[in-house]
């Protein structure tokens, strides 16, 4: 296996038929993590363990999945997978894999078939196995990502999951993923919209504009959500991993508008599998660019189809 960041692999589930899918991110020898839910409609699993002043220290894999609450499932079949290898904590009797996990909502786009235990399962072997770099895209959790609903599914564009990487002063690294199933539009850098709700006649409806303009319809609650994980191998504990979570929102609002609202579920976790040494202040704000960028690159790049 070939780590895409010492002591991180990556691995896709997808359903290109039924457009879901799974990601998980595997840390075998365990990192220190922390995470930030900012959105009104969550899905997720083991987040509460994050948090300091909890006694684990160390997860062993984050999945990011499709399929709403029913995705959570895949989480399963990623402990099943880590506990085959011998990863996890150990408690004497066993090593328990701890695998924090989020969901978004992509039922509406294809069937109603969402990621199991046995896509969880395949994603993590295909992460500790695999021999080529992840795919992007549309692939994974963003297989049936979608952006822009204000105007209902029809008016919306493919969302994705994409990557971005940032190099750091010292030699560290941090890495921003994001799995784009936005209510609201993805900006570009200057503004400008590069996905998101359209009208009739193909152009930008702006939803922003819409809800200011006092807009009154509303797409079922739940139904959005971005999820977001920053990875790097700088030196964290687990309150500057929660607060590099919390700080790594910055991205989604400078490439989401409007984000966190009460149709969103966004999550961002964060991970440090390193012992670098790096100014904390400098990893945050590297991290928000980085996490704009992958937002930017979740509707852009990769596998479109």
């Amino acid at each position: 296996m070939e780590s895409f960041l010492k002591n991180l692999y990556i691995g896709h589930w997808t359903d290109k038929d039924n457009h879901t899918g799974c990601t998980v991110f595997v840390t075998p020898e365990g990192a220190v993590g922390g995470v930030d839910v900012r959105g009104a409609a969550p899905g997720t699993r083991e987040t509460d363990l994050l948090r300091p002043g909890n006694l684990v220290e160390r997860v062993h894999a984050v999945v990011l999945s499709g399929g709403s609450a029913f995705g959570l499932e895949a989480a399963c079949g990623v402990m099943d997978c880590l506990a085959d290898r011998g990863i996890g904590l150990d408690v004497g009797v066993a090593r328990v894999p701890i695998v924090p996990s989020a969901v978004l909502f992509d039922l509406a786009d294809g069937s109603s078939v969402f990621p199991k235990k046995e896509a969880g399962y395949a994603a993590c072997a295909e992460a500790l196995d695999g021999r080529e770099p992840p795919a992007w895209g549309r692939v994974g959790a963003g297989a049936g990502a979608t952006v822009g609903k204000i105007l209902g599914m029809e008016h919306c564009m493919k969302g994705g999951i994409g990557c971005s990487c940032a190099e750091l002063p010292g030699g560290a690294t941090v890495l921003a993923f994001a799995a784009v199933n936005a209510l609201g539009d993805v900006l570009d850098e200057n503004g400008s919209i590069l996905a998101g709700a359209r009208k009739e006649d193909g152009s930008f409806a702006d939803t922003q504009r819409l809800l200011m303009d006092g807009w009154l319809s509303r797409p079922l609650a739940g139904t959005n959500t971005t999820l977001g994980l920053v990875v790097t191998d700088a030196a964290m504990d687990k309150a500057q991993a929660n607060r590099l979570a919390s700080l790594a929102h910055d991205g989604y609002a400078r490439s989401i508008r409007p984000v966190h609202t009460q149709n969103d579920g966004d999550t961002i976790f964060a991970l440090s599998c390193g012992v670098k040494q790096v100014d904390f202040m400098t990893l945050c704000a590297a991290a928000a660019e980085a996490m704009a960028e992958a937002v930017r690159k979740a509707v852009t790049e990769g596998d479109r189809s």
